[in-house]
């Protein structure tokens, strides 16, 4: 197991060992998530995943990949102690709680770039694969070609703005938050979640 994957294991016991440590009763309406004796269900990009004092794990019993595991921890550590909901779209750099430029070039070389990248010239593909991933047509007034909606957690949704190139200009992508998700997720998770979004609708995308 190389340096890296020794830090990342050492992350997983830690939040898991966090998680051991909650009252899973007290928390689970304000994060609209499902619970039993000793596990929680989160719906996270529509795939549900079990948490527990043991660990996380998707619906055959392994264990998601890092991304998704932080996402998943952070959303239930991170519990605020009360419930938000102001589902303005905001863009990332507008959370007040952003740190600086880093998470902001995370989230446009990790988020906006990967779905460029892909898809310029590909707005079809792009829908079919956010259908594919749960999204929806956004039905709300935006100046953009595409605008879809994605529920990444049960209190946060995610909007995917496109606008195809044309002779003048080259595609243009952004992803925008509802304005209550700082409440629910720090600054590096929710980039972490977009990207998550942006990776998952590559590689739905691909040929199997």
């Amino acid at each position: 197991m190389f340096q890296g994957s020794k830090i990342f294991e050492n992350h997983y016991n830690d939040y898991c060992g966090q998680i051991a440590k909650l009252d899973f009763a007290s928390i689970t309406d304000t994060l609209g998530i499902e619970y039993d004796e000793d596990q929680m269900l989160v719906h996270f990009f529509n795939k549900a995943y079990r948490v527990s004092r043991n660990g996380i794990t998707d619906a055959s019993g392994n264990r998601p990949d890092y991304a998704t595991c932080v996402i998943l921890a952070k959303y239930i550590l991170l519990c605020p102690d009360q419930f938000y909901h102001d589902t303005e779209w905001v863009s990332f750099k507008d959370f007040k709680r952003t740190s600086g430029f880093t998470n902001v070039n995370f989230f446009t070389s990790d988020t906006q770039q990967v779905i460029l990248n892909h898809f310029s010239g590909k707005m079809d593909a792009l829908f079919k694969a956010g259908e594919k991933l749960g999204g929806f047509q956004y039905k709300g007034e935006m100046p953009y070609d595409l605008a879809i909606q994605f529920t990444a957690l049960p209190r946060l949704s995610l909007l995917l703005l496109y606008n195809e190139k044309d002779e003048e200009f080259p595609a243009q992508c952004t992803v925008l938050f509802e304005k209550h998700g700082e409440f629910y997720l720090d600054p590096e998770s929710l980039v972490m979640t977009s990207a998550v979004l942006a990776k998952s609708l590559v590689k739905t995308d691909q040929p199997v």
